[in-house]
């Protein structure tokens, strides 16, 4: 278990820094990184990728600093969590602007919905809400809330109070809910889809209610990132928020004759690639001229990069374990892991 408190004090205090505005001798080129496959594997440290980070520092021939992200379909905690949770896995600090999740860009849907209910889904505990509500969303509803308000919504099992709201319950017979947003994966597949549909099909965002004409979606719906699997520890990859937006697309399709209409964010959507480049040029103090994303799941990560007009290196740590190329979704270049990825960049740049 990671305490934050421990996090961030470390994460201030004795980890190798990381700059995250690069200074004198910069470089014009920059780097995205995935996370999940290519610096970790789970709770485990991927050997070559606190080498990897240094080398970005000025720990290379040239002594060139290169700035870079961290770009995953992560989330579920904010930005400044994950960066102490990565500075504690890789001893190396990672500051909290150089982190982008996968709901990151979703920031942009404040101004629409700042006031009004929405349904955010995924994470663990309230830990998703929390984001949110650091985001400016000011009412924020988790699945929890409305299986503790009306327990029948999901018989199979009881509902957690502690997760739920225990200071203001509202009256969801009484609160619509203007948009559903998944921020990071179920932990509760069946009574997530079912609370979603619950909203989704209802009238005018009115849980325990129902449409009869389905012709017209009325309730926008937003998925974080589209990842079928990740990669963990375990030797095959685990299901992902992508493999449950299907299964609730089929649902809703079966019982509505209807498609589910969506919006996603994540690789490899542009709307993620521009996020990521607006935060580059934040930390470089002007726009680079080329970008190297380093990833593990070719249908994420490197078309993503590749439809995005970045290069991109595929490493086999991760979801990729491939001899060759991926012939679907072919990289620039294929390493074994993160430093060859690096040292390849570097390579090309004439920085090694």
């Amino acid at each position: 278990m990671f305490s934050l408190n421990r996090l961030c004090t470390r994460a201030t205090r004795s980890f190798s820094t990381i700059a995250p505005r690069q200074q004198g001798n910069a470089a014009d080129y920059a780097f995205a990184f995935d996370i999940d496959g290519v610096l970790v594997k789970g709770k485990r440290t991927i050997p070559q990728a606190k080498k990897a980070l240094q080398m970005l520092n000025g720990d290379n021939p040239s002594g060139r600093r290169v700035p870079f992200v961290l770009l995953t379909n992560g989330g579920g905690v904010t930005e400044a969590i994950k960066a102490a949770q990565v500075s504690e896995m890789l001893d190396l600090e990672i500051q909290p602007e150089q982190v982008i999740l996968s709901h990151s860009p979703m920031q942009a849907l404040v101004p629409q919905y700042k006031d009004k209910a929405v349904l955010v889904v995924g994470g663990q505990d309230r830990a998703a809400y929390e984001v949110a509500k650091q985001y400016g969303f000011d009412n924020v509803v988790i699945p929890d809330d409305i299986h503790c308000w009306q327990p029948p919504v999901w018989p199979f099992r009881s509902a957690d109070r502690d997760s739920a709201n225990k200071e203001d319950v509202p009256d969801f017979s009484k609160t619509p809910i203007s948009a559903v947003m998944m921020f990071h994966d179920s932990r509760d597949w069946g009574r997530d889809i079912q609370i979603m549909l619950d909203v989704i099909c209802s009238q005018g965002g009115v849980v325990g209610t129902q449409k009869t004409d389905f012709a017209i979606q009325d309730i926008p719906v937003y998925f974080s990132n589209n990842d079928v699997v990740w990669s963990t520890e375990f030797p095959v990859p685990r299901l992902g928020q992508g493999s449950f937006k299907a299964a609730i697309e089929h649902v809703y399709y079966t019982l509505t004759g209807e498609q589910l209409q969506s919006t996603s964010y994540g690789k490899p959507h542009s709307t993620t690639y521009a996020y990521a480049e607006r935060v580059l040029e934040s930390l470089q103090g002007s726009k680079p001229k080329r970008v190297y994303a380093i990833g593990d799941n070719p249908a994420a990560d490197i078309k993503g990069a590749s439809d995005y007009g970045w290069s991109s290196v595929l490493v086999r740590t991760g979801v990729f374990r491939g001899p060759g190329n991926s012939t679907l979704y072919p990289a620039n270049a294929v390493v074994d892991h993160v430093e060859h990825a690096v040292e390849w960049v570097l390579s090309q740049e004439g920085d090694l």
